[in-house]
């Protein structure tokens, strides 16, 4: 973030102290500068509570009372006793973004290579986010919830009520699969998760005391309708463009929606819209130098998608994807997205 940001920033940060007041930070990377600059309001303690996985895990611990939860250093992870773990776990930063250094792990033949995995993902990642967007400080190993995992958009207003700007289901390739590669969207995924999402949400505004409130949270829902807490992340919406796939899908600007009080009419919205949307985060491989990508072919990219309606590109030299790609299927199939969802996207990048 730069200096103007900053100082955009700043001059909002100074009217973000009393009721009614609204501070968006577009990227995470602002929670430092908050932390110093505004400690005289709420914000920092419940960016605090929200980022820290661990922290965040013993607020909700009795809405997932049976869900295995440890954290430490990975020195301290290693003092535990394997056989009281219940594999398969997830390991993963206790403070973390875009799934960065999270992996399963299958078995408790595994957990020594995923615990020296960890600790060379801190050299891997080094440097790419700061310290409070990133740390592998800390991590968090917790049982593998189970359901069809939901991503959604909100904001909290001068009440504390949750107001939705945008839902979305996390396709997985299979069983293993911890990527970010296809989340989708519809009218109908909106209107079949927008109540129960609500619920969860104004709880967990009530306990953490979130009022003027961005967020982008991310849960399991289970084969009983239960909704489990995976991660609320603080102060944005889903991160590095991903929350327009609200403007592609349905008319929607989070951000007007969040500092101007502008709630989505979903009603209307479902009577309109019929389409099967898909945000695509194309990845480059872990097992691939990016130092050593000389190019990309965006045509072989979009061909993956049935219908391309913008085509974001990243440096890939800096983050661990080289696009992101929102795309349409008109005759609202979701399966239509399961060639990008599978594919090999090696063979998309021209190396040195």
């Amino acid at each position: 973030m730069g200096d103007v940001e900053f100082a955009r920033l700043a001059t909002a940060g100074r009217a973000a102290s009393g009721p009614g007041s609204r501070l968006y930070a577009n990227s995470e990377n602002g929670i430092g500068w908050i932390a110093r600059h505004l400690a005289h309001t709420d914000l920092p303690s419940a960016i605090g509570l929200l980022k820290d996985k661990i922290r965040f895990r013993e607020l909700l611990r009795d809405l997932d009372p049976e869900l295995f939860v440890a954290g430490g250093t990975v020195d301290e992870l290693a003092r535990l006793d394997p056989s009281a773990i219940p594999f398969p776990v997830v390991l993963k930063p206790a403070v973390g973004f875009f799934s960065s250094g999270v992996r399963v792990v299958g078995s408790e033949r595994d957990w020594p290579g995923a615990l020296r995995g960890a600790s060379a993902d801190a050299d891997r990642y080094r440097g790419m986010y700061p310290e409070a967007v990133l740390d592998f400080a800390r991590f968090v190993v917790e049982g593998r919830i189970e359901g069809t995992e939901v991503a959604v958009d909100a904001w909290f207003d001068e009440r504390g009520d949750p107001v939705i700007v945008d839902v979305l289901e996390h396709a997985f390739a299979d069983e293993d699969d911890v990527t970010d590669r296809v989340y989708l969207t519809s009218a109908e995924i909106v209107a079949r998760w927008r109540e129960p999402l609500a619920g969860f949400l104004r709880e967990v505004g009530r306990r953490a005391g979130l009022r003027d409130f961005p967020v982008h949270a991310e849960v399991r829902v289970d084969a009983g309708g239960r909704i489990r807490p995976i991660e609320v992340n603080p102060m944005r919406f889903a991160g590095l463009c991903a929350t327009d796939i609200a403007h592609f899908a349905f008319g929607i600007d989070p951000y007007a929606s969040f500092l101007l009080g502008q709630r989505p009419d979903w009603e209307a919205i479902a009577r309109r819209e019929s389409s099967v949307w898909a945000l695509v985060v194309a990845e480059v491989p872990p097992d691939v130098d990016r130092a050593r990508v000389a190019g990309v072919d965006w045509d072989g990219l979009a061909a993956l998608v049935p219908r391309t309606r913008a085509l974001r590109r990243m440096d890939w030299r800096r983050y661990p994807a080289f696009a992101f790609l929102f795309a349409e299927a008109p005759d609202r199939d979701p399966a239509a997205f399961d060639a990008v969802l599978r594919a090999d996207l090696k063979p998309l990048l021209r190396m040195r």
